[in-house]
């Protein structure tokens, strides 16, 4: 399969894509399961091993990596549709959380939002600073009501190898349904579709 690429500005040294299927918490198998997908990449940080007060040029073309990610991600679903989604990312040790953050903004978010089919909803994040191979959590809410409690969740990552010192390990997670057994109440899926069409 052929996916988007990102702006040259980003060197990619790898991509990675993981995939969770659940079908119970312990209670009835669930009619449909629940797949929890991320889609990665690494990237070198130009702005590893010291400070600089702009930090636009991890923005300016992070369109293109909101928009390759989001196309990885959603393909993880095979063929169902993305209903939760969230972002974020790791800075290797000799970088820092803000250039993370400057690679996920809104111009980013956008992007990943149409990718993935559209959202209304903000786009949770976590981002941190930390060596290869540790894991980050990333939070998932309904794409197009934050306030669903039934699509509150996380996908966590860990890469080996990455991030490197010297690199940005930038990552979105989609969900193709609520949890499996959510009874917490709280307005539903179907309330926020009808309220919006309304």
């Amino acid at each position: 399969m052929s996916f988007p690429e990102p702006d040259p500005y980003y060197e990619v040294r790898q991509y990675f894509g993981v995939v969770q299927e659940i079908r119970h918490e312990g209670g009835p198998v669930a009619g449909a399961p629940l797949l929890k997908a991320a889609a990665g990449v690494v990237i070198r940080n130009p702005f590893a091993g010291g400070y600089a007060a702009d930090l636009s040029p991890l923005t300016k073309a992070s369109a293109s990596l909101g928009t390759a990610l989001g196309a990885r991600a959603a393909a993880l679903l095979d063929g169902r549709p993305v209903e939760g989604y969230g972002k974020g990312g790791i800075a290797g040790i000799n970088g820092e959380q803000d250039h993370v953050v400057a690679c996920i903004t809104t111009v980013f978010g956008d992007a990943f939002r149409e990718a993935v089919g559209g959202g209304r909803a903000w786009i949770s994040s976590a981002t941190k600073t930390a060596s290869a191979g540790a894991q980050l959590d990333i939070p998932l809410a309904f794409k197009d009501e934050l306030y669903v409690r039934s699509h509150y969740d996380a996908v966590t990552i860990a890469v080996p190898d990455a991030p490197r010192p010297d690199e940005l390990l930038i990552v979105v997670a989609v969900s193709s349904r609520g949890r499996i057994h959510h009874r917490v109440g709280g307005l539903s899926r179907d309330e926020a579709i009808a309220k919006l069409a309304g």
